[in-house]
């Protein structure tokens, strides 16, 4: 048994799909698959039940999970211990959101000023796991949008971020400078999915429910580069993007606009362990953290 075919095998059960886990590994398909197989011969057991339109856990993947990913866990502290070990130098591991644009710059800007002696190291993961890894240690702290299982840690409010339409270029609505959303209410949703972004998803819903009408859902969100390529040059459809990240997407064939009646905001935090010593350097991250919101 490798960390790489239990890394893989937590990937598809986070995601439920060979394709989008290949995707969050930055390897092809048949990759993942084929190290999957060979786990599952390892063990003798059947992980996945698949077909042609579904991945599910079995009851034998549902059992190997958490064992699996206490594995990884326990991988990465071991690692941690001696890739970050910095006698003279103090280090902060902070988990990052997508796309947050001029709100990132400004917090490792104010940090560097209040802690010019210690560095940072950023990490980019699903929310759930950058949350669990500031409770296992092996991050000092994560950003995170929305309100998500929280036991184990103190969030410090930060800043709203607002949400924006993203919409084809050529549809009547891109001539405007903002979008109600009653007037998305005939058009398909390209939306992440609860299990992939629960709190996004249901300011979303919500906002349409608000705007008068339940929202046409098509097909998800998939990664930003393939969703705004199809909404593009697709048929007409919309989705949602954060206005920081929507300012980093200058994308052929797509608009990006500010939402009204309802102008749906999601409220950003710092996640930090509640069980463990603050030390400086994490003291200064809430400060410099709390500076960009004020921003």
């Amino acid at each position: 048994m490798e960390l790489r075919q239990l890394k893989y095998f937590v990937t598809v059960a986070e995601e439920l799909h060979f394709g989008r886990a290949a995707e969050r590994l930055h390897i092809v398909q048949p990759a993942v698959s084929q190290q999957v197989r060979r786990l599952e011969r390892e063990l003798g057991v059947t992980l996945f039940t698949r077909t042609t339109r579904s991945v599910v856990l079995t009851e034998a993947g549902q059992r190997f999970l958490p064992e699996a990913r206490a594995v990884l866990a326990a991988a990465r502290r071991a690692e941690d211990s001696v890739v970050t070990f910095r006698p003279s130098e103090a280090l902060v591991r902070l988990g990052t959101s997508e796309g947050l644009g001029d709100r990132l710059d400004g917090l490792l800007r104010a940090f560097a000023r209040l802690c010019p002696s210690a560095s940072l190291e950023l990490l980019h993961a699903p929310t759930l796991d950058r949350l669990q890894r500031v409770r296992d240690g092996s991050l000092d702290a994560t950003i995170v949008r929305g309100s998500w299982p929280a036991s184990g840690l103190d969030l410090t409010p930060l800043w709203m971020d607002e949400v924006w339409v993203a919409l084809p270029a050529s549809h009547e609505l891109a001539s405007s400078a903002t979008v109600s959303f009653a007037s998305l209410a005939s058009l398909p949703a390209r939306l992440s999915p609860p299990s992939r972004n629960q709190p996004l998803y249901d300011l979303v819903v919500s906002s349409c429910r608000e705007a008068g009408f339940e929202p046409l859902l098509g097909k998800e969100f998939t990664t930003a580069q393939d969703t705004l390529g199809t909404l593009g040059f697709g048929r007409p459809h919309w989705t949602v993007f954060y206005r920081a990240h929507a300012n980093l997407l200058p994308v052929p064939g797509v608009v990006f606009r500010p939402l009204r009646d309802p102008a749906p905001r999601m409220q950003t935090y710092l996640a930090t362990p509640s069980d463990r010593r603050l030390t400086p350097e994490l003291a200064a991250l809430i400060e410099a953290a709390r500076e960009t919101a004020g921003d």
